[in-house]
């Protein structure tokens, strides 16, 4: 008896979230609504600078781990001819 009434409360409780979802969703897509009200996209100069700063950027780091890594390469070869003589 308790396992009938257990799965009847499953069908309810099922059968009212699936009542509720239309409801969930214009909930959901008035909140993204509002928050996209809020957002503020930035001007095509703006963008253009911070692109010019990444890319700037990218290219020193690369210069500098090129030549950190050329620094170490030239150390290990270093230790491993001396250690081969």
């Amino acid at each position: 008896m308790a396992k009938t009434i257990a799965v009847a409360e499953q069908t309810n409780a099922g059968m009212q979230q699936l009542k509720s979802l239309p409801e969930r969703v214009s909930s959901f897509l008035r909140d993204v609504r509002s928050e996209m009200r809020k957002v503020v996209w930035p001007s095509r100069a703006e963008v253009q600078s911070t692109t010019t700063v990444v890319i700037i950027t990218v290219f020193i780091f690369a210069a500098y781990f090129w030549l950190v890594d050329n620094v170490i390469g030239r150390a290990v070869e270093a230790v491993l001819g001396a250690a081969t003589k």
